[in-house]
């Protein structure tokens, strides 16, 4: 089940859009608001999934709200004006639904929502699996665990890269990390993950995979050391 909540501050077009999430049996409405200022206690004391958000309001428009959300819910825009596609999807909105909004299309962007929820909460990969799937644009991606060179988070998504290239998914660096196996990836940053197997150097406050440099934070420097030099360091003693 997906709690959801609606932001508009038009009723008839709340209601419109409560009257389509009470159809679809895996949405369960947890809020209806006039303004993004009304979804910030809804946010906080419960578990809101999807937000579908309008843009046009007083108070505080729907992008400038997804601005300064820190980890936002996915997000489905609702609106009149097509001229905020572009810094919608920037924003990594999870569909874009232009007024008046039919069922079939409705539920389209909640069948989305649906498909990338289940693919973020499924569970942890088997100590068997070597494998798994992320969504990348409208194709689902293979990528193999020993394929992982690092990751990088900003804000909602990740880019992974691979030996075969790299991968840009929306999901969150924490979500991601609890995913891959613990003895085989190591955090090294607040922004970065790392394969320990394949990092060829630490310098100061970088690491080097592959060619590349990644910065390892002070808070991280040690633990890293610990796990990926001394228990294999050779030295003169």
């Amino acid at each position: 089940m997906i709690n959801c909540a609606i932001i508009d501050d038009e009723p008839l077009a709340r209601e419109g859009l409560a009257n389509y999430v009470r159809e679809v049996d895996f949405l369960n409405l947890t809020g209806l608001c006039e303004n993004p200022l009304e979804l910030l206690p809804l946010l906080n004391e419960q578990n809101t999934d999807l937000i579908f958000l309008d843009i046009q309001m007083p108070k505080m428009n729907g992008i400038d709200f997804l601005k300064v959300l820190q980890r936002p819910p996915m997000v489905v825009i609702t609106t009149a004006y097509p001229t905020f596609a572009l810094e919608g999807f920037q924003l990594n909105v999870l569909d874009y639904l232009l007024k008046p909004i039919t069922f079939e299309r409705f539920f389209k962007a909640a069948a989305k929502a649906r498909d990338y929820h289940q693919l973020v909460n499924a569970d942890s990969p088997r100590a068997t699996d070597n494998y798994f799937f992320i969504k990348c644009g409208t194709k689902y991606e293979k990528v193999v665990f020993e394929d992982i060179l690092y990751i990088e988070g900003m804000q909602n998504y990740v880019t992974i890269y691979t030996i075969k290239g790299k991968y840009v998914t929306m999901l969150s660096l924490k979500n991601l990390e609890e995913k891959l196996p613990a003895n085989a990836f190591i955090r090294v940053h607040k922004s970065f993950i790392a394969a320990v197997g394949k990092i060829d150097g630490i310098e100061g406050n970088e690491i080097f995979v592959s060619g590349s440099r990644i910065p390892i934070s002070r808070s991280y420097r040690d633990m890293v050391l610990e796990k990926v030099v001394f228990k294999r360091l050779i030295d003169k003693r």
